[in-house]
């Protein structure tokens, strides 16, 4: 692995330290949603963030940081990394393991390293520059998308259709219409899971930059895509498409496009 590719690895697994004692406890949550909906927030977020951040201040105090608990810091440096210490926190304050720790390193704005941790099932995907990798304990195994042509074949994903408002909600249903399965629930874990070939199509809106940036180069290095709804680089528009073989765009953006920011 390249240098930050391994530094990215080792601040999950800091994360992790902070992150599995509390999980399955009676840590208890705030719900920072207010009149916005309910939005959950725990302990293990914000002292997870904390331990990040404090790492990457002591190893690269010129880089920037952008996290989703304590906001931006620098982020116009050539070097930012943007964090969700704990994505999926409704799974993880309901004791499923399929949270994750997300960490993403943005190069002169673009997503060139990322990580899906999930420490309760001993799972890191990684993806950067040497390729993408899953490590289990001491075991490495290369990622690598599948080979997927039609969407009437594909298993998709997305966290839950209640993400979608107004016409993303049907150009969703139609989606998931022409797919052979879906599945719901999973958050970022659904990602990891097309770069293992697991999955072939995800698509979700509403996101921020920390929820879809580590996502990116996992993917990618694996072998697949990811693009906004209009077909083109993600941004802050939060539309994002993922996709484990590159002709299922297409066929999926027929219908995203209608919707798309």
């Amino acid at each position: 692995m390249t240098e930050f590719e391994a530094f990215a690895v080792d601040l999950a697994r800091d994360a992790a330290r902070v992150t599995l004692p509390l999980f399955r406890s009676d840590i208890g949550h705030d719900d920072k949603g207010g009149a916005g909906g309910f939005d959950p927030v725990t302990e293990a977020d914000r002292q997870a963030e904390a331990v990040i951040r404090r790492r990457i201040a002591e190893r690269y105090p010129d880089h920037g940081v952008i996290g989703e608990e304590y906001g931006a810091d620098r982020p116009d440096a050539d070097h930012v990394w943007v964090l969700d210490p704990v994505d999926g926190t409704r799974a993880f304050i309901a004791g499923l393991p399929l949270w994750t720790t997300l960490i993403a390193l943005r190069t002169a704005g673009t997503p060139t390293v990322g990580v899906i941790a999930q420490p309760y099932l001993d799972e890191i995907f990684v993806g950067g520059p040497s390729g993408a990798r899953l490590l289990r304990g001491e075991t490495e195994t290369p990622l690598a998308v599948r080979a997927c042509e039609r969407l009437n074949d594909a298993v998709i994903a997305t966290t839950d259709p209640d993400i979608f408002t107004g016409s993303e909600l049907g150009a969703w249903t139609q989606v998931r219409a022409a797919a052979r399965l879906a599945r719901l629930g999973c958050d970022a874990y659904a990602y990891a899971m097309l770069a293992a070939g697991r999955i072939d199509l995800v698509a979700e809106a509403g996101l921020k930059p920390w929820d879809w940036s580590a996502l990116v180069p996992v993917i990618r290095a694996a072998g697949g895509e990811v693009v906004s709804w209009r077909g083109q680089a993600p941004d802050d528009g939060g539309q994002i498409l993922a996709v484990g073989d590159a002709r299922l765009i297409d066929q999926a953006l027929v219908t995203l496009r209608r919707a798309a920011l």
